[in-house]
């Protein structure tokens, strides 16, 4: 019996100097000005701006009837360092359309282009593309850059060049080691696009006419 009101008024001191406890920390962090304590704001987020839009095509680049083995010429196959010949093909996937592939051996890269006359250049953008695209200007014209998630060996790159018809570069490695980055890939895309562009939107020659023969006067 005795033991029993011992243990009890032991229980019941605990409990009152855990109270005191508590209140006395309450009575501490009330007393501690919260202006100094509180937890700077976190800065905001940047606001992600779309990006600008697309400028209209200058004029229009019918590709149809264009040979894309014609499109570079010597001298700008010579400064990008394709020292194979051009290699004519096809895609299946835009309608057999007509293809050329070159080859840098040096390098070891190589670029197609594709003359597309079936669909226009927003085929890159529709949802089921699953492709990076990436807008950008090239001669004037609207174009793509076009990233494939998981594929790091080629970079596509559209010019919007006529109604439903656009370029297509597709730039790859060929065996490089190690293989160059894919944004080098996509800047090799660039410069063969902005070379094709430049043989299309090349003026004709004038033709030569003939003058008529002046007569000696009687």
């Amino acid at each position: 019996m005795h033991s029993s009101r011992i243990t009890g008024a032991w229980r019941l001191s605990a409990l009152l100097a855990a109270g005191s406890l508590t209140l006395a920390g309450c009575g501490l962090w009330q007393s501690e000005p919260t202006s100094d304590t509180r937890a700077p704001l976190p800065p905001p987020l940047p606001t992600t701006s779309a990006p600008p839009p697309l400028p209209p095509r200058p004029f229009e680049l019918a590709l149809d009837g264009v040979d894309p083995c014609e499109l570079l010429t010597d001298d700008q196959r010579n400064q990008l360092g394709f020292d194979r010949e051009p290699l004519p093909g096809s895609e299946a996937g835009f309608g057999d359309a007509a293809t050329c592939s070159y080859r840098n051996t040096t390098a070891k890269v190589g670029a197609r282009l594709a003359l597309i006359t079936t669909e226009s250049m927003g085929v890159w953008t529709d949802d089921t593309a699953q492709v990076e695209a990436s807008p950008v200007v090239i001669g004037g014209f609207p174009a793509l850059v076009i990233k494939t998630p998981g594929l790091d060996l080629s970079c596509n790159v559209a010019v919007d060049v006529a109604e439903l018809q656009h370029l297509d570069v597709l730039y790859r490695d060929d065996g490089g080691q190690p293989p160059p980055p894919v944004d080098q890939l996509c800047a090799g895309a660039q410069r063969v696009a902005e070379d094709a562009l430049a043989s299309l939107a090349a003026p004709e020659k004038p033709t030569q006419t003939t003058k008529p023969r002046q007569t000696s006067p009687r």
